[in-house]
């Protein structure tokens, strides 16, 4: 087991996470920049920490679960951050999901500083992360993610090693686009089916062991007909991670139509107010373009 670890942000997604490290025994010293947040992981058994600097001292592996790439460049590049406090050997486990550049761009900074880098994004939301089966995506070298899947193992149900740095990010990505045109299609199919007099409800259970069946229909279309979009994964979130991937394929040359469509979507939900509620709150959209409620 690892000395100790170092846990920075602790948001929807990094509180439950660092608080599963703890209950398996690991000794975690905390930061974020929400004072309340430090206290409740601390309350749980961390070491709560004012600063950066404090928080990786002595920690031999850090992990990072912060919202975008600015924020990850912030923590770990600039002054009194990772890179300038963190042991040499150490290794930073970035959780967020960010641009796969910016992985790349971090990963090459603390190599100049004898400091290891693995990108390591989850999936599941809030739910996963409480429960500790969130499906966690690599990029990196592979004794680094060795050294790492006994934490992995703690916070997720699998872990995956796709590719070199930036991996990680780029396998998140796919999966954020897949999951927002998944939602979508649920959300244009109910409404069809409500609009043409169906039950909505008994359609759902009827596709839903069928082909068109998914994790994501399973989880979301009851959401969409209780009309209950009490965040589990932000909108505003989303549109990060399809910023993050439509920038990719302008860099890439790879055209992503049906994710340009989905982000347009959700830009519009933002304009009305629904940044903060679930990715589900697409079929919002659908009801607002047809002034019809799919909701029982």
């Amino acid at each position: 087991m690892m000395k100790k670890i170092c846990f920075i942000g602790l948001g929807i997604m990094g509180k439950p996470m660092a608080k599963n490290l703890i209950k398996a025994g690991y000794s975690l010293q905390v930061y974020d920049i929400v004072e309340s947040a430090v206290k409740e992981v601390a309350d749980a058994g961390a070491k709560g920490c004012s600063s950066i600097k404090e928080a990786v001292e002595g920690c031999d592996t850090i992990i990072t679960m912060l919202p975008n790439s600015p924020h990850v460049k912030s923590v770990v590049l600039d002054e009194g951050g990772v890179a300038e406090n963190a042991e040499k050997g150490a290794l930073l486990i970035d959780m967020s999901s960010i641009a796969p550049s910016a992985s790349k761009e971090i990963h090459d900074e603390l190599a100049k500083k004898g400091i290891r880098m693995i990108d390591a994004p989850v999936s599941g939301g809030e739910p996963k992360a409480i429960d500790g089966s969130l499906a966690i995506m690599v990029g990196g070298e592979q004794k680094d993610f060795e050294e790492a899947k006994d934490l992995f193992n703690v916070m997720g149900s699998s872990a995956v090693l796709v590719g070199p740095i930036g991996s990680g990010n780029t396998c998140k990505l796919t999966n954020q686009i897949i999951v927002a045109l998944n939602i979508a299609a649920v959300s244009e199919g109910l409404m069809l089916a409500k609009r043409a007099g169906a039950d909505a409800e008994k359609v759902f259970n009827a596709i839903k062991g069928g082909l068109a069946g998914s994790t994501v229909m399973n989880a979301k279309a009851p959401m969409m007909l209780e009309g209950n979009f009490k965040p589990g994964f932000k909108i505003d979130l989303h549109i990060k991670d399809l910023t993050n991937a439509l920038d990719t394929g302008h860099f890439t040359n790879t055209p992503l139509p049906l994710t340009a469509e989905v982000m347009q979507m959700m830009q519009v939900l933002k304009i009305d107010g629904e940044g903060q509620s679930d990715h589900s709150a697409l079929m919002k959209y659908y009801e607002k373009l047809t002034g019809t409620e799919v909701r029982k």
